[in-house]
């Protein structure tokens, strides 16, 4: 193999990279210069609120207390 021939292999390498970086660019775009906003949360505090009674009524059947149902006259 030349010297030319090498030379020529580095030189149409260089220049595939450089149409492969611009065209990539090119479709993709430029991403530093775009703008993002982000959402932020509230502080997660220690404190608890009262449940609302509407939802949780302190005299409705407890689904954990077992509950033995038998036949009258027993």
């Amino acid at each position: 193999m030349k010297k030319s021939d090498l030379a020529m292999i580095i030189l149409i390498a260089a220049m595939s990279v450089m149409v492969a970086f611009f065209g990539t660019k090119a479709v993709l775009g430029d991403n530093t210069a775009k703008v993002q906003k982000v959402k932020t949360i509230e502080e997660i505090n220690t404190t608890v609120a009262d449940p609302d009674p509407a939802i949780f009524n302190s005299n409705a059947i407890n689904p954990a207390v077992e509950v033995q149902i038998t036949p009258r006259g027993q």
